[in-house]
C-alpha cells in the first residue's frame, strides 16, 4: 500500500466510473455511493458480472487496519464475522493521487427496522441469536466490533441472518473505542466507559433493538440510566426481550455467551409461544426453516420448541 505524501481531496467516485488498481490491475466499474464514514467511502461496484462493495479512503493506515480486521475474520472456520475479504490494491488519480481501497463481498438484504416491519417483531429474538454467537466468537478473537449501530448491519436473506457490513470501528480489547456513534455509544449514557471490552457491544446491542422501537431516537433527559429502563418498559411487548435489555444497559452480562444462553433458556421458548398464538393457521411458517439456517448453536433444541 502507498503511504500519503501531499494533500489530497476527498474521494469522489462517479457513476459508470472505471476503478483500475495499480498492482492488481482488476478492474472495477462503479455503480452507486453506498455510504460514507470517517475513515472511507464505500461504493456498489461491478466486477466480472458480479456485485461487490468497495470502500477507499485517504487514510491508507486506516485502510490497512480493516483489512487486517478482515483477514483475522476469515481465519475463523464456520463463521461468515463480516464481509469476505476479496481484494486490497491503490487507485491512482489522472492528477497523481494514491489512494487506499478494499474489494469486499457486497451483503444485499433489508434493514433491521425494515425486515422487522415486514415481518413481525417475533423475528427479534432468532436474528439476536445468530448475530450475538457472532458476538462471541468476535470477543474470543480479541476483537471489540465498536461501533455497533443499526447503519452497520443488514438482515441477509436464505436464510434470515444479522450481518455486519462494516468493520470501521472494530478496536482491540482494551483499549479506546475508535469509532462510535452517541445514540449506541454507554459512556454517553452514564452507563460505562467508552473502553473496548465485551460490555460495550452489548450495550451498543440493547440500544440497536431500542432503535427498531424508536427509530427517530429519543433524548438522554437528566437521568440517563433511568430514562433507557422507562423507554424500554414503554414500547417493548416481548416480556423476555425487556427483560434482555434491562440487564444489557445495566451491563449485567459480561459476556456474549451469557446473552446467547438467555436467548436459549427464556427469550427463544416463550417468543415461539407468543408467535404461535398470533400467526394464522394458514400463514406459512417460514421463520421455521429459516430458524436452521440462522442458528449455530441449539438450532435443534428452537425448532424442537417450535414444533
Amino acid at each position: 500500500m502507498i503511504s500519503p505524501t501531499s494533500k489530497k481531496p476527498d474521494v469522489r467516485l462517479r457513476k459508470g466510473q472505471i476503478i483500475i488498481g495499480k498492482w492488481h490491475k482488476r478492474q472495477y466499474q462503479v455503480i452507486r455511493l453506498l455510504g460514507s464514514g470517517a475513515i472511507g467511502t464505500v461504493y456498489l461496484c461491478l466486477y466480472q458480472n458480479r456485485k461487490v462493495a468497495l470502500k477507499m479512503s485517504i487514510q491508507s493506515a486506516a485502510i490497512t487496519s480493516e483489512v487486517n480486521v478482515l483477514k483475522s475474520f476469515q481465519a475463523v472456520q464456520g463463521h461468515h464475522l463480516g464481509p469476505a475479504l476479496i481484494d486490497v490494491d491503490d487507485y491512482v488519480t489522472s492528477a497523481g493521487h494514491h489512494y487506499a481501497f478494499y474489494i469486499m463481498e457486497y451483503i444485499s438484504g433489508d434493514t433491521l427496522t425494515s425486515f422487522i416491519n415486514q415481518n413481525g417483531n417475533q423475528w427479534l429474538s432468532p436474528l439476536l441469536l445468530g448475530l450475538v454467537k457472532d458476538l462471541e466468537v468476535l470477543h474470543k478473537q480479541g476483537y471489540v466490533f465498536g461501533d455497533l449501530k443499526l447503519e452497520n448491519l443488514i438482515v441477509a436473506r436464505n436464510p434470515a441472518k444479522l450481518r455486519w457490513v462494516d468493520v470501521g470501528g472494530t478496536t482491540w480489547k482494551g483499549r479506546a473505542i475508535k469509532e462510535y456513534t452517541e445514540f449506541y455509544d454507554r459512556a454517553y449514557w452514564g452507563c460505562g466507559t467508552r473502553k473496548a471490552d465485551a460490555g460495550y457491544d452489548l450495550f451498543a446491542l440493547a440500544m440497536v433493538i431500542l432503535r427498531v422501537y424508536y427509530p427517530d431516537g429519543f433524548a438522554r433527559g437528566q437521568n440517563p440510566r433511568k430514562t433507557l429502563r422507562q423507554k424500554i418498559d414503554q414500547a417493548v411487548d416481548i416480556e423476555p426481550l425487556k427483560h434482555l435489555l434491562k440487564q444489557l444497559v445495566d451491563q449485567t452480562f459480561h459476556e456474549a455467551g451469557q446473552v446467547h444462553r438467555f436467548l436459549l433458556t427464556h427469550a427463544m421458548k416463550r417468543q415461539t409461544t407468543r408467535a404461535k398464538q398470533v400467526q394464522p393457521i394458514n400463514e406459512p411458517l417460514y421463520p421455521v426453516v429459516e430458524m436452521i439456517g440462522v442458528l449455530t448453536v441449539g438450532a435443534g433444541y428452537c425448532l424442537y420448541l417450535m414444533l
